[in-house]
C-alpha cells in the first residue's frame, strides 16, 4: 500500500477535487486523498466536510471584485466539468441580492453594482416598488432594492460537484484514495503522506485542502490564522402540492448592516429522502471552533437550536405564505482567513495549503482549485489579475 506521484492533494472537497482535476488534465501524476461522506454523522469518529449538502448559491455578482472574478471563471467552466464527468450539478435559476437601496450608509448594493459592471454581467437594479411584483414569494423591509442576475447564476449541488470533479480527475489519470490522512511529513526530497488505513503516498509536493480541518497539527507544520465558525442551517420542507407555487424562485441573498438580519436562501431543492426543502442560513452570532476535535464534535452534535429558531423567524418574514410540512436543522462550518480570501501558498518547502472559503467559496471552488494547482505545479503563484496575493497568515 505504497505509491509515488508528482503531487498529492489532501482533502477530497470542492477545492481539493478541483485542484486534482486541473493537475491531472495537465498530465501530472496526482493522488487525491479524502474519505467519502459518513452515513452516520452522530457516531462517526473521523473528519467531515461542509460540502455534504445539495444546494449552495452560485452567482457572479458580489460586493467584492476578487470573489466576483473567482466566481465568474468557475461558472464559465461548469459545462466543461459536467461534460467531462457526465454529472449535472448546476441549476441556473438565477440569483437575487436584496439589501438597503443605494444612497444610504450601508453601501453593499453599490459595491455589488461596481463588481457587476467591472465584469460586464447583466444584472439590473430593481427598485423596492418593483421587487414584490417581480418576486412574489418574497417580502423585504421598506427601503430595500435588489440586483437580479437571471443568467449564469442559481445554485449548485456541492455533493454532485465534488463527485463530478473527482470523476473527471480520475478520467484524466488521477488516483483517488478514499481514506483519512493521519500524517504529512516534509522529507528532504519527498513529502510522505500516511492514511488511517496504512496507505503511504510519496510525492514531490503536497497540497492540503482540508477546509476547517486544516487546523489539524497532523497536516501542516505551522498553525494557520484560520477562524473556523460553527454554522446552523435550517431546512423547511415544501409539500408536493405546493411545489408549483415556487416555480421560478431564484436563490436569494439578503444583506443588512447587522449580522442577525443577513441571510441566504435557496429555492425548493430535492434531497435524497425524496422531499424538497427550502434552505436558509444566517447565524445571528459567531461561535469559534478552536481545534480539530471541536469541529468533529460540532458535526456529530445537533447544531444550534437557538440559531435555527432565529432562521425560522427570518424565513417567516421573507416568505410569509410558506407553510412548511416539516423543518429540521443541521450543522456546518465555515473557515475564515485573516484577509477574507482563500489562503493559497506554501507553508514549507514542499507542503502548500489551499483553504479558507470565508463562506463564499462553493461557487468559486473550481477557480480556487486551479490556482492551487498552479501553485504546486509551478512552485509559486502569479495571479496578477486578482487584487490580492492570497498570502497565508499564521497564528
Amino acid at each position: 500500500m505504497s505509491e509515488s506521484v508528482d503531487f498529492v492533494i489532501i482533502g477530497k472537497g470542492m477545492m481539493g477535487a478541483a485542484a486534482a482535476r486541473h493537475l491531472a488534465r495537465a498530465g501530472a501524476g496526482v493522488a487525491l486523498i479524502g474519505p467519502d461522506e459518513p452515513e452516520d454523522w452522530a457516531n462517526h469518529g473521523g473528519v467531515f466536510a461542509s460540502h455534504y449538502d445539495n444546494a449552495r448559491i452560485t452567482r457572479t455578482i458580489d460586493d467584492d471584485p476578487v470573489w466576483a472574478r473567482l466566481a465568474r471563471r468557475s461558472i464559465d467552466r461548469y459545462p466543461e466539468i459536467a461534460l467531462e464527468s457526465g454529472v449535472e450539478f448546476y441549476f441556473p435559476v438565477g440569483c437575487l441580492i436584496a439589501a438597503p437601496a443605494p444612497g444610504g450608509a450601508f453601501d453593499y448594493i453599490e459595491n455589488v453594482e461596481r463588481a457587476r459592471d467591472r465584469l460586464g454581467v447583466e444584472a439590473p437594479l430593481i427598485p423596492g416598488d418593483d421587487l414584490a411584483g417581480r418576486f412574489p414569494w418574497f417580502r423585504f423591509p421598506q427601503g430595500y432594492a435588489g440586483v437580479h442576475e437571471a443568467s449564469g447564476a442559481g445554485y449548485i449541488n456541492p455533493r454532485s460537484l465534488v463527485r463530478a470533479q473527482t470523476i473527471a480527475a480520475e478520467k484524466s489519470g488521477a488516483r483517488v484514495i478514499r481514506s483519512e490522512v493521519v500524517s504529512v511529513e516534509d522529507g528532504p526530497d519527498r513529502v510522505v503522506v500516511r492514511t488511517i488505513d496504512g496507505h503511504l503516498v510519496r510525492a514531490g509536493r503536497a497540497l492540503v485542502a482540508a477546509g476547517g480541518f486544516s487546523l489539524s497539527q497532523a497536516l501542516l507544520p505551522r498553525a494557520l490564522d484560520l477562524a473556523v465558525k460553527a454554522r446552523t442551517v435550517l431546512f423547511a420542507e415544501v409539500g408536493a402540492d405546493d411545489l408549483p407555487i415556487y416555480q421560478g424562485m431564484p436563490s436569494l441573498i439578503g444583506a443588512a448592516p447587522e449580522q442577525e438580519r443577513s441571510y441566504y436562501l435557496l429555492p425548493p431543492v430535492a434531497y435524497a429522502d425524496g422531499r424538497h426543502y427550502i434552505k436558509i442560513g444566517g447565524d445571528p452570532t459567531d461561535r469559534i471552533l478552536a481545534s480539530e476535535p471541536a469541529i468533529r464534535d460540532w458535526f456529530r452534535g445537533g447544531a444550534n437550536a437557538e440559531a435555527a429558531e432565529h432562521m425560522r423567524g427570518l424565513l417567516a418574514e421573507t416568505i410569509p405564505d410558506l407553510r412548511p410540512v416539516s423543518t429540521h436543522y443541521s450543522p456546518c462550518v465555515t473557515a475564515f482567513t485573516r484577509h477574507g480570501y482563500p489562503y493559497i501558498g506554501f507553508v514549507s518547502d514542499r507542503i502548500a495549503v489551499l483553504t479558507g472559503g470565508n463562506g463564499q467559496a462553493a461557487n468559486s471552488s473550481d477557480e480556487i482549485g486551479r490556482l492551487g494547482a498552479v501553485l504546486v505545479a509551478d512552485g509559486r503563484l502569479e495571479a496578477d489579475e486578482y487584487e490580492t496575493d492570497f498570502a497565508v497568515a499564521y497564528r
